[in-house]
């Protein structure tokens, strides 16, 4: 095939967040893609526990200065990128002097050692400004994905908007989305108020319903709906999100392969989207 153009978004990338199996795949994946002679863009939040001073992030002016609206507020969109000089690979990451300070991922800092600390509850917030400040900055680089692949949930919005919001956008018309599934799963509910703040940021009427009391399942069901294809992407996925999966025939379904080198598999796999299209 001809060289592509794949728009990574991650919930996490090592070394900027611990070596686990997501961040893993997130660092080695868009490496080996773009080894490959493709082209890649890289995206994660700047979430707080990242240190910038070690990691030599630094923000892109020209792509800062956005505003977000969340409900009825605007939020500043921050622009940061770090670069891994040994594979010559670029990350961007989504800030927010709002959304992304916290010490902990999903979770605030817990008070005790050894303790998990309470869901965050502007969780959906962070979904939402982290989906939208993704797009909207791929919109100002002017850049033309042929793969988006999403990777944990907290991408899970970002299906959604594209097949929604920005449908009619020429960026991301032709453009197929992958999400990889994983063993990610929480049992908290994201704020009551959700629905509502996505009909704000223009999410249509008809796909707010299953919002009414969101949480993981719903996320995800949401992002393998607006998808092209989706990653099983370990092998201890939900099993009620693997019937869901098979439920929709019309998804091209990929297994993470369970052996070190794996790239050729999803370059094969991406390839054969185009090829269908």
């Amino acid at each position: 095939m001809n060289k592509k153009r794949v728009l990574y978004i991650a919930s996490a990338i090592y070394p900027y967040l611990e070596e686990d199996y997501i961040s893993s795949i997130c660092r080695y994946l868009p490496q080996g893609i773009q080894e490959r002679e493709n082209e890649i863009r890289t995206f994660m939040p700047k979430y707080g526990l990242i240190n910038e001073r070690k990691n030599l992030l630094h923000e892109v002016i020209r792509l800062s200065g956005q505003n977000i609206i969340i409900e009825d507020t605007d939020y500043p969109l921050i622009i940061k990128v770090a670069s891994l000089q040994s594979v010559r690979m670029q990350i961007y990451f989504i800030d927010s002097e709002d959304f992304f300070q916290h010490k902990g991922m999903f979770h605030s800092e817990p008070e005790e050692e050894g303790k998990e600390g309470v869901f965050l509850p502007d969780n959906d917030s962070r979904l939402l400004f982290f989906a939208k400040g993704v797009i909207e900055t791929v919109r100002k680089l002017g850049w033309i994905p042929d793969i988006v692949h999403c990777h944990g949930w907290i991408t899970s919005l970002v299906p959604l908007f594209i097949r929604t919001i920005y449908k009619d956008n020429p960026l991301f018309q032709d453009s197929k989305i992958v999400y990889s599934v994983y063993n990610d799963h929480f049992s908290e509910k994201l704020s009551d108020s959700m629905a509502k703040k996505m009909k704000i940021t223009g999410i249509p009427e008809e796909e707010l319903g299953d919002f009414k009391n969101p949480g993981f399942d719903t996320i995800t069901k949401s992002a393998i709906k607006h998808s092209d294809a989706v990653v099983i992407g370990h092998p201890e996925v939900e099993k009620k999100i693997i019937s869901y999966i098979e439920e929709n025939k019309e998804l091209s379904v990929m297994h993470h392969p369970e052996k070190e080198d794996y790239v050729d598999d999803y370059e094969a796999f991406y390839d054969e989207l185009l090829k269908n299209s």
